[in-house]
């Protein structure tokens, strides 16, 4: 995993963002990974985030993602005030 994505699964294991609770917004997060872990654009961040909750992007889906995060054909996902994000079982178990 690059920085960014370990970055991305930390805030989300501290926010208590855990497959089994409810989800949050995408916008929540990014702000949370820009204030204390990555100081760069969010919108790296975010397409960070939607990248790992495509099922056609990694082999293992390791965001569980509610809205539109595109698809294979080249569709762009909708804006991050839009989108709700939680952490992957897998994803859970990874941060372990």
């Amino acid at each position: 995993l690059k920085p960014v994505h370990r970055r991305v699964l930390c805030a989300m294991n501290v926010l208590g963002n855990d497959w089994n609770k409810a989800y949050k917004k995408s916008a929540r997060v990014v702000g949370d990974v820009i204030g204390k872990y990555h100081p760069h654009g969010d919108l790296a961040v975010y397409n960070t985030i939607v990248r790992m909750a495509q099922p056609f992007s990694l082999r293992y889906m390791l965001v569980d993602g509610q809205g539109n995060f595109g698809s294979i054909d080249g569709d762009s996902a909708a804006a991050m005030r839009y989108t709700e994000i939680r952490l992957a079982k897998i994803a859970h178990e990874l941060m372990a």
